[in-house]
């Protein structure tokens, strides 16, 4: 029985994403049978773990397997699993739109440069798509596990911007899909190039895959196994080498990067699970676009049968870049997120796979330094989200941490704390940072003038997350963390008595700039942050940076708040000329263009833009 075809046209984002796949992924075609072979993998996993409850689901064909087969005089191969299918309003959910996926956002950050491209659509995962690379048509027929043969489903599209889908007979449950090939990829109807392919790409894959039995050349009727069909973090470390590790990972993340680092450990006792947890070298698309309100880093399977996508239980937040899986033999097969969130087996696995993540990260940070730098490239500033959600690991988090500084070079972030402890100065007792919203702000800063004036080394943080991170960091190894910016700062550069003579002598111009800033400033005061500048801004201990603040004003936040302090260098041309001033405008002009230059300096914004430049304007042509 078949139904009238219903033509139906693409979602917008889906054609585009077709487009770039066709064009943009040449080189790396051959991963068109993995993609799939992984959908057919997932398939049978949900029909297992449904079966579970429902046994009549696989009543009729309890075997599960993955069945590929070619048709050299029609050009077709064909992908065949008997595992959970779908119904009509599944294909079209999952196969005529992927805009949930966050497809607008990928397309709004491809660039037009073809290799570019390539490497975001491989962090993407281009998934089902991936066919239209080798060929011109796709078929796929799929019947949902437990309907009738007559709620069968074809679905066919040329990749042109349109499918049609109708309703048609059926016999067996789950989904075929077949590639009619492109009149170039007929490397791909070889019985060699599939078993290379398989073997080199899915060998991990826990379910059979099978392809005919050859005689005198030719396909039989018989079907063989060419891959392990075992679960590969089951199989003993001694027999897996790297690159099965790496097929593994990228079948498993559907990216086209190798892993950075894993760890794969067997834990036995009181409870007994398999962890493979992975470090990928890039952030992988849903992590960049998903952010964390979405994850689907850790899958949990239990005694091999695939369970859920679990990050948020097993992992938290600031590792969610962390890809791999969880195999439990303890925790009961009809589970659910809520159980999950209360069981202490979990508590017991997550706290597991915590510290496995971190072991992993001290020992790359040890063993191979150019390798955690690609780390803290990509993800350092996801760890620092650790030192305020994770207070029982935060010394470790720290030790991973890495800055900018100004004992640097450049903008690069590979100074630890433990490197800035072991250059520290005699006496010094404090770690120093400053903050900005851009590394050049930091480096420049005034208020780190006299610090870098005596070799004081500074950590430079410019990250958005560095202001509030480093709020939950107080100190490291005994050693406090102190804001050059913030609160006051001694570190003996005069004797008492001649600071307390330039602090005596400055007093009328003290009294004149805050009388004309009113308001604006807590304070107006002697600087002992100061070299080269006129003026810089300096705020209490507990107070935000300014540039933050301005961040959050917005974003629609109030900030409460006391008002800076503004600290002067009597020395500085610019205030002496203030000091000498008799007429009282271009004096007015002077004292508000020190703040305004302060404000500037510390990543605040100008109250009247259009006020400072005509003041500007007015003393350069005076």
């Amino acid at each position: 029985m078949s139904s009238v075809a219903e033509t139906r046209a693409f979602e917008a984002e889906v054609s585009q994403v077709l487009h770039l796949v066709t064009h943009s992924l040449y080189s790396h075609k051959e991963i068109f049978l993995r993609e799939l072979i992984s959908n057919a993998s997932d398939a049978c996993d949900k029909l297992r773990f449904a079966a579970l409850s429902d046994a009549s689901l696989t009543a009729d064909d309890a075997e599960l397997r993955i069945e590929i087969t070619v048709d050299r005089d029609a050009r077709t191969l064909t992908i065949r699993d008997n595992g959970i299918g779908m119904g009509r309003d599944e294909v079209v959910e999952n196969i005529g739109t992927i805009a949930r996926s966050g497809t607008r956002k990928f397309l709004e950050s491809l660039s037009g440069d073809a290799r570019k491209d390539t490497q975001l659509i491989g962090q993407f995962g281009v998934g089902f798509y991936s066919a239209f690379i080798v060929a011109d048509k796709v078929t796929l027929v799929t019947r949902k596990a437990g309907a009738p043969a007559g709620e069968g489903v074809r679905w066919e599209s040329a990749g042109s911007g349109q499918y049609t889908l109708e309703t048609v007979e059926a016999p067996q449950r789950g989904t075929t899909v077949t590639l009619h090939l492109k009149a170039d990829e007929g490397e791909f109807l070889d019985n060699w190039k599939l078993r290379e392919l398989i073997k080199r790409y899915s060998d991990h894959v826990a379910f059979p895959i099978r392809l005919p039995v050859q005689k005198d050349g030719k396909p039989t009727d018989e079907f063989e196994t060419v891959n392990h069909a075992a679960a590969l973090w089951t199989r003993p470390k001694s027999e897996l080498k790297d690159e099965d590790y790496q097929a593994f990972y990228k079948s498993l993340s559907h990216d086209f990067n190798d892993a950075l680092a894993w760890t794969h450990n067997r834990v036995e006792g009181s409870q007994s699970y398999t962890l493979l947890l992975y470090v990928p070298e890039k952030p992988p698309f849903d992590a960049v676009f998903s952010g964390r309100d979405e994850r689907h880093g850790l899958k949990l399977y239990i005694r091999r049968v695939f369970i859920m996508d679990a990050s948020e239980q097993l992992l938290p937040n600031y590792l969610r870049f962390v890809r791999g899986v969880v195999d439990s033999d303890d925790l009961p097969l009809n589970v659910s997120r809520e159980i999950l969130q209360d069981n202490r087996l979990v508590a017991q696995i997550r706290s597991a796979c915590v510290k496995r993540t971190l072991d992993l990260l001290e020992k790359l940070a040890k063993d191979a330094p150019e390798k955690f730098q690609q780390f803290t490239n990509a993800f350092g500033n996801v760890l620092k989200e650790g030192i305020a959600e994770d207070g029982a690991n935060r010394e470790r988090i720290a030790k991973l941490l890495r800055f900018a500084s100004t004992h640097g070079e450049g903008a690069d972030k590979n100074v630890s704390l433990d490197d800035y402890i072991g250059r520290m100065q005699a006496g010094q007792d404090a770690i120093w940072y400053i903050t900005a919203d851009s590394h050049a702000a930091a480096k420049g800063s005034p208020q780190i003038e006299a610090l870098r004036a005596k070799g004081i080394e500074v950590l430079l943080l410019s990250d958005r997350i560095d202001e509030w991170m480093i709020g939950y960091l107080g100190e490291y190894a005994g050693k406090k963390l102190r804001n050059a910016a913030k609160g006051d700062l001694d570190l003996g550069q005069a004797d008492e008595e001649a600071r307390k003579k330039v602090e005596a002598a400055a007093q009328p111009l003290l009294k004149k700039l805050a009388d004309l800033l009113g308001a604006r400033v807590g304070e107006v005061r002697v600087s002992h942050r100061l070299v080269d500048s006129p003026s810089c801004l300096v705020l209490g201990e507990h107070d935000m940076a300014l540039h933050m603040q301005r961040l959050l004003r917005e974003a629609g936040h109030d900030m409460p708040g006391g008002e800076p302090i503004l600290e002067i260098n009597p020395a500085h041309p610019l205030v002496r000329q203030l000091e000498a001033e008799s007429d009282e405008t271009r004096a007015a002009d002077l004292g508000q263009l020190l703040f305004e230059e302060a404000q500037l300096a510390a990543g605040d914004q100008l109250d009247d833009p259009a006020a400072f430049i005509a003041r500007v304007n007015r003393l350069l042509h005076a």
